[in-house]
Parts: structure tokens; sequence; C-alpha cells
């Protein structure tokens, strides 16, 4: 840990959350929800038995963790715009995936739903939330995103979901950085600890591009708290990556033919514990 210690050192979050050195957490990219474009009017239990099924795979290959997120709502609601609808189906698919494993599990509401997530987190059980822009202000796909740390955390507060962890992406992936391309990488890293992020996520510029460590250490110069990597981890890039990074999430490659809307392969979550467990070596 490299940042200066403008603010009290926090509990190691992720070492609360995973007892192992560089925690894997897979992800499960849900089919499109009720509400969404792309939802065809299958009946719901599909949907549930798929990411039942994903986390089933996940867990028997010995991943730490789990998060579920309605990758498939394409074209992406604002946050304002999420509906009821997304948020039920996001809740029963997590009360699914949990009937299904024991392994911990966390959400991702997009677009940039956080005080969503929460509120499914709340509900079901699940130790953290991944927020993609959680400080300052982004042009996103979904146009100009603010940062919700403040609104988020005063509904964490009301909701008593303090329990629930904050994963806060730092240069978020899509999109462009032109509003904070004055500031650097380890000063935007600072802002989220600054606004009471747990877990720091450095990613690739896309869903499924690798993460350069160099991204690693940018975010890490700027924080005390544990840094993980969001997108583009390989069997092959872990040795180089888990130099860096405290941890990963790992969604499209442990799927078929490393296609995100594929189900997860049980042969792929193998090879890239067999490379984590000689990188923990």
């Amino acid at each position: 840990m490299n940042a200066p210690q403008v603010l009290p050192p926090k509990t190691n979050t992720l070492a609360q959350l995973f007892p192992v050195r560089k925690p894997i957490i897979g992800v499960i990219h849900l089919k499109p929800l009720p509400g969404a474009p792309r939802y065809d009017g299958q009946p719901v239990k599909e949907i549930y038995d798929a990411a039942a099924a994903d986390a089933k795979t996940l867990a028997e290959g010995g991943v730490d963790g789990i998060i579920v997120e309605n990758a498939s709502d394409m074209p992406f609601a604002r946050p304002e715009k999420i509906g009821m609808e997304t948020v039920a189906g996001l809740t029963a698919a997590c009360l699914a995936v949990r009937g299904a494993v024991d392994t911990p599990i966390g959400i991702t509401c997009v677009a940039n739903g956080a005080l969503p997530a929460l509120a499914v987190a709340k509900a079901v059980g699940a130790r953290w939330v991944r927020v993609n822009q959680w400080v300052n202000a982004y042009v996103a796909n979904e146009g100009f995103l603010n940062g919700p740390a403040p609104d988020a955390m005063r509904y964490r507060s009301a909701i008593q979901a303090k329990d629930v962890a904050i994963f806060a992406d730092v240069h978020v992936k899509f999109g462009a950085h032109a509003i904070t391309a004055d500031r650097s990488i380890a000063e935007q890293a600072t802002d989220a600890e600054w606004f009471d992020a747990d877990v720091l996520i450095a990613t690739g510029t896309r869903t499924g591009s690798p993460t350069e460590p160099r991204e690693v250490d940018e975010v890490r110069s700027g924080t005390n708290l544990p840094v993980i990597v969001g997108s583009g981890l390989a069997p092959e890039q872990v040795p180089a990556l888990f130099e860096a990074a405290d941890g990963a999430i790992v969604g499209q490659w442990l799927k078929a033919d490393g296609l995100w809307w594929n189900p997860v392969d049980p042969r792929r979550v193998e090879r890239l514990m067999d490379a984590v467990q000689k990188a923990r070596g």
C-alpha cells in the first residue's frame, strides 16, 4: 500500500470476505430479465435455472466468490431508470444462486445501479456490490453518469446494510474519461477510497479485454485498499497480474468458447484455478 494516510486505515475487506490469498470471483451473466429489450418472454424459471447451473459449475471448480450481473439487459437503462422488474428479477436470480451453492455472492446491477444493487444485496444476503463508476463523473454508453457514492452510502445506512461491501472500479472500462482526463488514475483511486469504497478494481477497456499490470500499479499507488483485476484474466496472465493484484473477477474467459453469453465451462474453470493455485504457491 503506497497512498498517503489521509484517512484512517480501513480493515482489509477482501481478507474478511475470502479466507484465501488472491481470491477469484466468477461472474454469472444472467440472460435478459423481464423488462429488458432482449427478453423474449421465456419462462423466468429458465433464467434462474441457468444461473444456478453456472453457480454450481463455478463452485465445484473452486472459485472463491460469485457475482451475479444482469449483463444481457442491453441497452442498459440509466441508474435512475432501472425498473422494479429488474430489481425483482435480479433478486430472484440471486436467491436461486444462493439455493444452489454456499459460495459468497455479490451483485452488479448495470448500468451503474448502485442503489438497486444494494437493495438486492440486503434482500438476498449478498456480501458486496460492484459499482463501475463510484465517484466523479464519466461519459458512458448510457450518457453522462455521476458517481453515486453520496446517495448510495446514505441508502446503505438507511437500510442497515453496512455489512455489504463496495467494490468500485477505477478508470472504468467502456466510454470516455474526458471529464477526469486531467487527473491521474492514482488520484481517482484516492477519490474512491475517500468516498468509502472497500475494494478497488482495475480493468481493461471492454468486457474480456486484458487488464495491464501497469493499470493495477497505478490504482494501487493512490490507495491503501485492496486492488483486484476486473477484466480479461486468463491462465497465462495469472503470474504477471498476481504479482500486482490482490485477486480477480473473471467472467468471459470461464464461459464456453470464451463468449460471455455462453454457460460456464468446467474445463476452463479448472484451467484457471490450476494457474491461480500455482500463483498462490
